[in-house]
């Protein structure tokens, strides 16, 4: 059995300032845990590597993996999974903070129910509402439809309309999900040897929803647990998300590649999981939605 509680792998891309107050967050909060860390950093060229040094002598271990080129987030925290030795493997964006409690009661909820796969907690925004893409469910032509149409606000709480975010679950309950974020993602490692880990056709965004739907898909369960917190800048890396959009320090070619990554995503993730359920005229209305939003977006 490994000595360490929880390896946390952190993959680093030009946020050094937010990945240095993420490692005091997680220096201050793990409490009595044995905390492994393994920061891989894509090429990032803002020192983040030289600056992070300062926590070798504050973690029980602290692993450094750099990249010579940016390898996007799933073939980052392949490379950070052969290195980790904890009974437990948080996936933490470096544009996160931890709330006090967390780090400890996210391992002991793990230890205490054994049927979790993976499990989140709250993770809260700047302006305090709760991260979306921490509580979903599956992108279901019909949900997708309803979310990206607007009617799933029309019914934020049905499970017919609003199935994109389960918006008819109790968020004061402990209780399943079909998919979280890959920005405080804890997992029970045997799951992810069974799925083989991160897909590597996803480069940004995207993989953490492939992520838990193979968990599911192999038996697993995905918990949310709102007893615990932590605060999402969300987007710091890519500057295309409006709640990271004062922080970031994303070039604009940096921009175009992130949202280029995320609707190449949308299309792996349909073309992998969906392709085969649905009738070709459906395909067809998905791919040109996908397509359409896109060049909106540009």
């Amino acid at each position: 059995m490994s000595r360490l509680d929880l390896s946390i792998i952190i993959v680093s891309y030009n946020t050094k300032d937010l990945l240095l107050d993420c490692l005091e967050s997680i220096v201050s909060t793990k409490e009595g845990l044995k905390v492994q860390v393994i920061v891989v950093d894509n090429a990032s060229g803002d020192g983040s590597v030289e600056a992070i040094q300062k926590f070798k002598n504050r973690l029980d271990d602290f692993v450094i993996i750099e990249n010579k080129e940016n390898l996007g987030f799933s073939k980052a925290n392949n490379l950070g999974v052969k290195k980790a030795d904890g009974r437990y493997i948080l996936f933490l964006n470096s544009d996160t903070k931890l709330h006090t409690k967390t780090l400890p009661g996210m391992v002991v909820f793990m230890d205490t129910h054994s049927d979790a796969s993976v499990a989140t907690c709250s993770l809260e925004l700047l302006d305090g509402t709760l991260d979306d893409a921490a509580h979903r469910g599956f992108p279901t032509p019909w949900r997708a439809f309803c979310h990206f149409s607007g009617l799933s606000s029309i019914l934020p709480n049905s499970n017919i309309l609003n199935g994109y975010h389960l918006g008819w679950q109790n968020m004061d309950e402990i209780h399943e999900v079909e998919a979280v974020a890959g920005a405080f993602m804890l997992v029970r490692p045997e799951i992810g040897e069974k799925i083989g880990w991160w897909d590597e056709d996803y480069f940004w965004y995207g993989e953490d929803l492939d992520f838990c739907y193979e968990v599911k898909k192999h038996g697993g369960k995905i918990f949310y647990v709102p007893d615990y917190s932590a605060l999402h800048y969300k987007g710091a890396s890519g500057g295309i998300k409006k709640s990271s959009k004062e922080i970031t320090s994303a070039n604009q070619e940096t921009k175009r590649k992130a949202t280029q990554a995320r609707f190449e995503a949308m299309k792996i993730f349909y073309k992998k999981h969906y392709i085969k359920k649905y009738p070709i005229i459906v395909t067809s209305l998905i791919l040109l939605a996908i397509k359409i939003k896109e060049q909106v977006s540009k």
